[in-house]
């Protein structure tokens, strides 16, 4: 796949009377080998798929495409943004793998895709139903994922034809209409995600936002954050804005939050540090 990855802005979603929102998507990325050696990550950011690849547009749609890859594993969240004629914006993620999407809403989280891991009480089932099992967290005591493209060369884990082995390679599709409420798309490998919760990345990506409206810069003090709060795997972030302003400054409720005297990230830094001692 053609990788594309600047600081890319696209305004080429055709707005039309059957349409309540038509974002225009500005898109950042950055990586970091992290407490690796090399770097197993690769990423993907295409504004427009049919303009990147010379095929015309049908029905006046055009498709956005965004992925983050794992080497290791071949594992990938993708999102899809089309507008359609006659239809709203969808946002379609399809997830097979640890890396997750997560979308920020009103400034609340809402998690995009499941991570496929051996713990997952329907992964297990769905393994052991197909002749695998889970030995101490992992897929037949190999792999930290359940679900993969490639891996091929390890015995037992797929099969060709129906109903294939215990190391799926099909996606988890989940699809929702955006609205002006839908701020951005963080699209991260699963090193991000030890270190960031879903609500503290939206927290800290609206926060950089609100401060320069940057969002390759954003990416990049994402995974800088990341590495100091101890992060010990490889690190990607993909984001995706739906709107050419930063996030507004509003105040979010959260059900079961207590008011406190200490921000995400330092209490995050105090875990860390008092976890070394």
């Amino acid at each position: 796949m053609e990788r594309v990855c600047e600081n890319t802005t696209s305004a080429d979603f055709r707005q039309n009377k059957f349409s309540n929102f038509v974002p225009v998507i500005r898109s950042g990325d950055w990586s970091d080998i992290g407490g690796r050696q090399y770097m197993e990550d690769a990423h993907v950011c295409i504004p427009d798929l049919a303009k990147n690849f010379g095929f015309p547009s049908l029905n006046n749609e055009v498709v956005s495409f965004y992925g983050v890859i794992t080497a290791s594993q071949s594992i990938f969240p993708f999102p899809s943004l089309t507008d359609k004629l006659y239809c709203h914006t969808s946002l379609l993620v399809a997830n097979a793998g640890d890396c997750r999407a997560v979308l920020s809403r009103c400034g609340t989280a809402i998690e995009m895709s499941m991570d496929h891991r051996p713990c997952s009480l329907t992964e297990k089932l769905r393994i052991e139903s197909l002749g695998g099992y889970v030995d101490d967290g992992y897929l037949n005591g190999l792999l930290g994922v359940t679900r993969a493209l490639g891996d091929w060369h390890l015995e037992g884990m797929k099969e060709v034809g129906e109903p294939g082995g215990p190391l799926s390679a099909e996606p988890e599709l989940k699809m929702i209409t955006l609205t002006k409420d839908d701020e951005f798309l963080i699209i991260g490998s699963d090193g991000i995600w030890d270190v960031f919760s879903n609500q503290n990345s939206v927290d800290f990506a609206r926060r950089r936002l609100q401060e320069h409206n940057d969002v390759k810069l954003c990416c990049k003090e994402i995974v800088e954050e990341a590495i100091r709060r101890g992060a010990s795997d490889n690190l990607t972030a993909v984001l995706v804005s739906f709107h050419v302003e930063a996030p507004p400054q509003i105040k979010v409720d959260r059900p079961g939050r207590v008011a406190r005297s200490i921000s995400a990230d330092g209490l995050n830094s105090l875990r860390i540090l008092l976890g070394r001692q």
